[in-house]
């Protein structure tokens, strides 16, 4: 019997985009033979992914799985070639799932599962990234997925007492600010985080923009539009949608922080959006 090496091994997956172990055992089958190996698993509908992996997938969900307590939570996107496919039962099924194992185990590897997902479905799967949270202290990890999963939001905010997470006032503030972050699509929770060269880049265009006018003045625009991109990038500094943005979200804040007597603050956002990371890419 011909040796079945790991470089054989790495070739078969390669021309097939089967799995290691599909892949190992296809090559003991066929005695080493490539050729027959490849066949052996287009018998049984393991190289699928084959033809299908060298399309894109920019298609797909976001998949959210927060633990019972609240503590801990899993955005995840899952690609596939169409919105056909996106709306397929199985494949949300088999989105949720993922979100499920990575909160258990952020390491765990879908290889296998999501080959097999693609014999079955018969369209390029790919998982291009997920984010996990965990409560820092005291406070809740929430996630909110927008109407077609194409869309989704995970979020850590914390407070200074540890009976706060239970309190029902408290509970509706951090689903809200799941809201929020879905429809504004802010980068940071404040203005303290929006990097230098971001707000260079800002305060360089609109010097570009009033060049014509007197030093002071262009001066006084640029503060004045610095403060409407803060109110733009910066979480804090949006407008709250649910009151018609005429309090900002740093203002609701406050005034539930009075209605329950404790601090709040948001740790942590990700927001998710179906084709961002391929497009990055």
């Amino acid at each position: 019997m011909a040796e079945i090496t790991a470089a054989a091994v790495a070739k078969l997956r390669e021309m097939t985009n089967a799995g290691m172990m599909d892949c190992k055992k296809a090559l003991t089958e066929a005695n080493g033979d490539l050729t027959v190996a490849v066949e052996i698993l287009r018998k049984k509908g393991q190289a699928t992914a084959t033809t299908k992996g060298a399309r894109e997938a920019r298609e797909g969900v976001i998949a959210q799985y927060i633990a019972p307590d609240g503590r801990l939570g899993v955005l995840a996107e899952v690609n596939c070639q169409t919105d056909f496919v996106a709306r397929n039962e199985m494949f949300r099924a088999f989105a949720d799932d993922v979100a499920k194992r990575l909160a258990a185990d952020p390491k765990t590897d879908f290889e296998t599962d999501r080959v097999n997902m693609v014999a079955k479905i018969r369209e390029n799967i790919q998982i291009p990234r997920f984010s996990r949270m965990a409560v820092t202290g005291n406070g809740l990890v929430a996630a909110y997925i927008h109407t077609g999963a194409k869309v989704g939001v995970l979020v850590e905010v914390g407070a200074g007492k540890e009976s706060t997470s239970t309190n029902n006032e408290f509970k509706q503030l951090v689903k809200d600010i799941t809201l929020q972050i879905a429809a504004g699509h802010p980068f940071v929770v404040s203005r303290e985080e929006v990097a230098k060269d971001v707000l260079d880049k800002e305060d360089e265009i609109t010097r570009a923009q009033v060049k014509d006018k007197p030093p002071k003045v262009q001066d006084q625009i640029v503060l004045g539009k610095r403060e409407k991109f803060y109110q733009t990038y910066c979480l804090v500094d949006q407008g709250f949608v649910k009151k018609n943005s005429e309090i900002s979200v740093k203002e609701h804040i406050e005034s539930i922080e009075k209605l329950i007597d404790d601090k709040v603050v948001i740790r942590q956002f990700k927001r998710f959006q179906v084709g961002e990371s391929t497009a990055a890419a």
